[in-house]
């Protein structure tokens, strides 16, 4: 048996491709024969709520919920781009939802799973503004306006994304080591699994005199990426469009 890791998907109407491909992979005999399914975050490109009535929103339902009713639980932790998804949406698509940070175990080793966001501590300027997002009152604010302005606010927030991660240094949107080891510290263990930095690889280091690991998963902007769990060991595959 295995437990399976996706994230950074993005899906959006723009990449139909793409959202084929998470459709056939939630349905392959792989995914419906795992222990679970994690998701890590960055699902879609933009999610506005979950009173959404697009047709994408209602086609991943249709995927996870398929995979929740043949037996594999599957774990949704928010990420950046998807952090107003809330417990309607989960109870429709039948997502658990976990939180940045959680621990679970894999077969035997505690691991931290994070979407890796927190971890990028040197882009100061995308902290802040995470902070921001992250308020109770901010985010109550933005699912009271009608589906169309967020719409056109998921838009605007698009367009100011590409063009600050255009203009910014990658080694200021990479996870900072410190914070890695902090963070592993802080949840008594030698292993992590996180997306969000779109690098996949596995990390090998020394924490605290003990050899620990880092894997990274990969996005699926042109293919697929997913981290296959055994009590074996772990090995990041990638799925071709």
């Amino acid at each position: 048996m295995s437990t399976l890791f996706i994230s950074d998907l993005h899906l959006d109407d723009s990449r139909p491709h793409i959202t084929a491909l998470f459709e056939h992979y939630l349905a392959s005999d792989e995914v419906r024969h795992a222990d679970a399914l994690y998701i890590l975050g960055d699902l879609v490109e933009a999610w506005i709520g979950d009173d959404d009535d697009a047709e994408l929103p209602q086609r991943i339902a249709r995927a996870t919920r398929a995979v929740c009713e043949a037996g594999v639980p599957v774990y949704f932790m928010a990420g950046n781009r998807d952090f107003l998804l809330g417990e309607t949406y989960a109870r429709r698509a039948g997502l658990t939802l976990i939180e940045d940070g959680a621990v679970h175990d894999l077969y035997g080793t505690p691991t931290l799973l994070m979407h890796g966001d927190l971890l990028c501590t040197d882009d100061t300027v995308y902290q802040q503004v995470r902070r921001q997002v992250r308020t109770p009152e901010w985010k109550a604010q933005v699912l009271s306006m009608p589906l169309e302005a967020r719409r056109a606010l998921a838009v605007k927030s698009r367009a100011e994304s590409r063009a600050y991660t255009s203009g910014t240094q990658e080694t200021l949107m990479d996870v900072n080591a410190d914070a890695v080891a902090q963070a592993m510290r802080n949840a008594g263990v030698t292993h992590l699994i996180h997306g969000h930095t779109h690098r996949p690889a596995v990390h090998h280091f020394a924490l605290d005199g003990q050899h620990a690991e880092r894997i990274v998963l990969g996005d699926w902007y042109e293919q697929g990426s997913t981290l296959h769990v055994t009590e074996e060991g772990r090995e990041l595959r990638t799925l071709r469009a």
